[in-house]
């Protein structure tokens, strides 16, 4: 295995997945607001994901995971601003 996709797969997992959703999911925690919770906790766990894809050199996959992570992210900010 290539150590630069090993490296690239981390980044991906920890700043995704564990930092900027997890921002979403506490401002939906603190406002109370059930559907914008699960939109990301729904977006973390394919950005989660998709950092295994990576280290199965599956870039489809990876690419659908990513996109259905933002779409997800997407979803949350809106539940959260209107």
């Amino acid at each position: 295995m290539n150590q630069n996709y090993d490296a690239y797969a981390v980044a991906i997992i920890i700043a995704f997945g564990a930092l900027i959703i997890g921002g979403l999911m506490a401002a939906a925690m603190v406002f109370g607001q059930r559907d914008a919770f699960f939109f990301a906790l729904g977006a973390a766990a394919a950005a989660w994901i998709s950092g295994y894809a990576v280290f199965l050199d599956r870039p489809r996959t990876f690419m659908a995971l990513v996109g259905l992570s933002v779409l997800m992210a997407i979803a949350s900010t809106l539940v959260l601003a209107f």
